[in-house]
């Protein structure tokens, strides 16, 4: 099921992002991605790690809504999550980074259509 493999990359990607923003923070290779100067991101690691929690949280969530299957209490729970990507990332667009939406938005709006459409 193609639901089954977005859920789970978007899953994936939010840890990826989660351990970026808790744990690599001030690592050159992360303040590339997310284009901050060592200055800037010795300045806000403590609110970077707040951010990555929260994603730990949205990749929680979807994994929850796997272990209980993308059928009934795990499909609304799967939707719940993904609508919260979406919105999260088009707001990181409109306010921090266009590209937020292709990260953030896209995956997550794929596997809500994906799993609304049972495919």
């Amino acid at each position: 099921m193609i639901a089954i493999v977005l859920v789970t990359l978007v899953a994936a990607l939010h840890i990826y992002i989660m351990v970026m923003e808790m744990f690599l923070w001030e690592r050159a290779r992360t303040r590339r991605v997310f284009g901050l100067s060592a200055d800037l991101a010795a300045q806000t690691k403590v609110l970077a790690a707040n951010q990555g929690l929260y994603n730990g949280f949205l990749a929680a969530g979807l994994f929850w809504s796997l272990w209980l299957g993308l059928a009934g209490a795990g499909q609304a729970i799967a939707a719940f999550f993904l609508l919260c990507i979406v919105i999260a990332g088009v707001f990181g667009a409109a306010t921090a980074n266009p590209k937020i939406v292709l990260v953030q938005s896209v995956p997550a709006g794929l596997g809500l259509a994906a799993l609304v459409f049972g495919v």
